[in-house]
């Protein structure tokens, strides 16, 4: 009987967990784990699942059992590999994760910022509309999106994804090349180049030792003050004091 625990089940919210429950295997669901609660929950456990729960070297190193480590998401960085791999482990995520549901809610965050639909929406709300002295109502302007620049930073399933509703929009896409590439692949372009150009500048890469706040202070120089980022990877990639200094002072959009 293979022993298998998720650590964080209750991250999948209304997700059905039944399809785990497979013969020869004893499935125990806990909704979440502290720190502390981590070596009970795990201890015994052939398989863990985890989405959001840290399974660092001193964890990994106190179960022995330990064959295999699921991860619930796309991003594995809440996971020591090294550590993992020196015990024999094997870590698997979950590839293909939220293929339409990613790219959607770019657009939703891209519409927020360039049709200020929240705003109109609270002046709607609130009568504004309706005291206006004209048809329209001037709060904001409304930017459009065609003939604009995206820049991906990531081109797996997510990146691509994301590609086709900004070419549908009407978009020029860039796909940024690694930063630390000698050459440049064929379908991209340097870097720093693409950051230049970019109307909006959408991450799609995983958070790795190489990308660990890769959007800093020099490359947030780098991009037009007009510019927009968006951010549906992890919040690691980008160095957040960088970031707020260049809103603050108006460097970026």
């Amino acid at each position: 009987m293979t022993k298998v625990v998720f650590l964080d089940a209750a991250t999948m919210a209304e997700t059905d967990l039944s399809v785990l429950q497979l013969p020869d295997v004893s499935l125990t669901l806990y909704p979440q784990t502290s720190t502390e609660q981590l070596l009970t929950h795990a201890r015994g456990a052939q398989v863990l699942i985890s989405n959001k729960v840290a399974l660092h070297a001193r964890a990994i190193a106190a179960l022995p059992e330990l064959r295999c480590i699921l991860v619930a998401a796309t991003g594995v960085n809440m996971v020591d590999l090294a550590a993992a791999k020196a015990a024999g482990i094997v870590v698997c995520n979950a590839q293909g994760y939220a293929g339409t549901a990613v790219p959607q809610q770019v657009f939703a965050l891209v519409l927020q910022l360039t049709n200020h639909i929240q705003s109109y929406h609270q002046a709607v709300q609130q009568g504004l509309w309706s005291q206006s002295p004209q048809f329209c109502l001037h709060l904001q302007p409304i930017e459009e999106l065609a003939n604009k620049t995206m820049t991906l930073v990531g081109y797996g399933d997510l990146g691509q994804a994301t590609a086709r509703l900004a070419e549908a929009f009407g978009m020029k896409v860039l796909i940024a090349e690694r930063p630390e590439a000698t050459a440049i692949r064929a379908g991209r372009v340097a870097f720093e180049t693409a950051l230049r150009e970019a109307d909006l500048l959408s991450l799609h890469c995983p958070l790795t030792d190489t990308t660990a706040q890769l959007i800093n202070a020099q490359t947030l120089s780098w991009m037009k003050p007009t510019a927009l980022l968006i951010n549906t990877a992890r919040g690691g990639l980008i160095d957040e004091v960088a970031l707020a200094e260049a809103l603050t002072k108006g460097a970026l959009a």
